[in-house]
Order: structure tokens, then C-alpha cells, then sequence
């Protein structure tokens, strides 16, 4: 497992990358190919043991069909869809959340923003309970107050696991949470289940690594990115997606 870089000029990188998917992207979607190849391991760390899908072969397929359980920003049935599939204590993936609430404000009725957990154990062991306190967020107050501990998790941990688990009731607090009711939660365990299934459809659509983006164009096909993308970057994959959809 890895987090996952954006690719520097020069770097060689997976076929699916960006900035690689900005570049083909109108090939992508014009010859109308179901695009999925190669996942890049920066790190060169192993999947995880009971991976769905293949080192090297995404299977994009197998992404779970956005429902009612899932945390939406944006419109729901927004031609584009981009679920992120990210680990809260990801350096990469709190640069990708600022980025996505800037393609969530420019794009409020084109796209859809679909948050699902996808801690990395091996590297951030706090993850997984920050990921269950914010569903715990979601059972006490519902999705709004789901995605207020998200973004104020992501802008007060320094990530790499240091933000102090102490702080979490105090950020359920301050959002306007019962602190006793969420404590109460978080210690329960019961959205254990919750953030398990997302990182299990994760590994089995083929993530290897944070943030794990993926796209669904206007026709339904997919392709993943990899890394934090810019807000240019996905500005112009949008762009040309919605262009040709036209």
C-alpha cells in the first residue's frame, strides 16, 4: 500500500495517470473505451492479502453503485461522478480534499462528489478510527454534520498519523455534536462495518494507494486517476468530458 503522488514532469507513471488522462482524454471518451490500466505503486509496497483485482489491473467494474448510504456533495445525478475512495491522515489526500471542494463549488450541478474510506493501515493506524468517527459524525447529525468533522479532520491533523485521537470529541463538539453520544459511538465500534466495506470495494476495484479517484464519465465508463490532482487538472478532464457529452 501506498499514498499515492502525482507524478512529477518526466516521471514515468501508470497509463491512466494524470497528467497522462488529461492529455488523452478526449480519445478516451470520443472512441467510447471502457479505460482502465496499469495501477502505479510509487512505493512499491504489496496490495493488501485478499485483493479482488490483480497487481496491474484495475477491475473499475467492480466499484460499488453510488446509493443513499453514500456521503454526496453536489448533484446526484450530476453527468459526471467522482467517488474518492481516501485515508484521512494522507498528506496527499487532504491536498486532493481542498481540491475537490473546489471542483464541488465550480461544478455544483455537473458533478457529483462521492466520499468512501480507504485507510491504510500499514501506514496511518489512526485512519481507520478517524474514518469511523466520521460516520459516527453521520449517525448523530446526518450527512452535513458528516462532512463538517471530514474537512475539519483534514484541516487540523498534520497528517502521517498525528493528530491526537483526543481531539476528536472535541471536533464532534465544536461542529455541534453531543460529545457524550459521539464518544459513546466511536468507543461502540458499530461503524467499523461501514468503513470496512468501503476500503474492501476499494482494494477490489483495484486501489493500491491515496487518494484513489475514479471518474465516471457521462456514458458510465470509468477511469482512475492517480494521485492529488490538481484543480487544473481535473478541471480539464471535466471540461472535456461534459464537452463531449454534448
Amino acid at each position: 500500500m501506498d499514498e499515492n503522488k502525482t507524478p512529477a514532469s518526466g516521471s514515468t507513471s501508470s497509463a491512466y495517470a494524470i497528467p497522462g488522462a488529461i492529455i488523452i482524454a478526449g480519445l478516451i471518451i470520443a472512441s467510447a473505451i471502457y479505460y482502465q490500466g496499469p495501477t502505479a505503486n510509487p512505493g512499491g509496497q504489496p496490495a493488501a492479502a485478499g485483493a479482488g483485482a490483480e497487481e496491474g489491473n484495475p477491475q473499475l467494474d467492480l466499484i460499488k453503485a453510488v446509493d443513499a448510504t453514500d456521503h454526496i456533495v453536489g448533484n446526484p445525478k450530476a453527468p459526471v461522478t467522482i467517488i474518492e475512495y481516501s485515508d484521512l491522515e494522507c498528506p496527499f489526500c487532504k491536498t486532493f480534499h481542498d481540491t475537490m471542494h473546489q471542483v464541488a463549488e465550480a461544478y455544483p450541478n455537473e458533478v457529483a462528489w462521492v466520499y468512501r474510506h480507504f485507510p491504510l493501515d500499514q501506514l496511518h493506524s489512526k485512519a481507520r478510527n478517524e474514518a469511523e468517527a466520521t460516520e459516527c459524525a453521520f449517525e448523530l447529525g446526518g450527512h452535513d454534520k458528516f462532512w463538517a468533522m471530514t474537512d475539519q479532520i483534514f484541516k487540523v491533523t498534520p497528517s502521517n498519523d498525528k493528530l491526537d485521537p483526543a481531539q476528536l470529541p472535541l471536533i464532534a463538539e465544536q461542529i455541534g455534536l453531543n460529545k457524550t453520544a459521539f464518544e459513546s459511538c466511536l468507543a461502540s465500534g458499530r461503524q467499523a462495518a461501514k468503513v470496512d466495506a468501503d476500503y474492501e470495494n476499494a482494494i477490489a476495484a483495484g486501489g493500491r494507494g491515496t487518494p484513489f479517484p475514479v471518474v465516471i464519465m457521462p456514458s458510465g465508463k470509468r477511469i482512475a486517476l492517480q494521485g492529488a490532482v490538481p484543480f487544473e487538472g481535473m478541471k480539464q478532464l471535466i471540461d472535456a468530458m461534459l464537452e463531449a457529452d454534448k
